[in-house]
């Protein structure tokens, strides 16, 4: 399957790896620890792909600190922006695309992978599973 996704850029970059895919809204603050979900799977150098984010101001920083010690995704794609991410991908030169429709999420899997191109305000994701 081979899905070519027109989406919504928010912060600019290039990117291409493996998916991390998580099917509901997650918090960096108590749910990503050591570039890692606390379901043990590791996020660092691959695309996100959640329907969203949630949590505290300090989620910025927790993104920017992962960043920093090279324990970040490579990018993230969500179905719905939160500021705060915006605000840690800013910090993080992470590139960010939203409006993935959420039956997406349901299409795709952990191991595809992906290609994000984000020249806000658009951005193009391919997904190959």
């Amino acid at each position: 399957m081979r899905l070519v996704l027109s989406l919504r850029g928010y912060v600019e970059g290039e990117a291409e790896g493996e998916l991390v895919v998580v099917n509901q809204r997650i918090s960096f603050y108590g749910e990503v620890r050591d570039g890692k979900l606390v379901d043990g799977r590791s996020i660092v150098g691959k695309i996100l792909v959640a329907l969203g984010t949630r949590g505290s101001t300090v989620a910025p920083y927790i993104l920017y600190g992962l960043s920093k010690r090279g324990l970040a995704p490579r990018a993230i794609i969500v179905s719905s922006i939160e500021p705060m991410l915006v605000a840690g991908c800013v910090l993080s030169s992470i590139p960010l695309a939203g409006g993935l429709p959420p039956e997406t999420i349901r299409q795709i899997h952990d191991g595809c992978q992906g290609k994000l191109i984000v020249k806000p305000p658009r951005a193009e994701a391919i997904i190959e599973c």
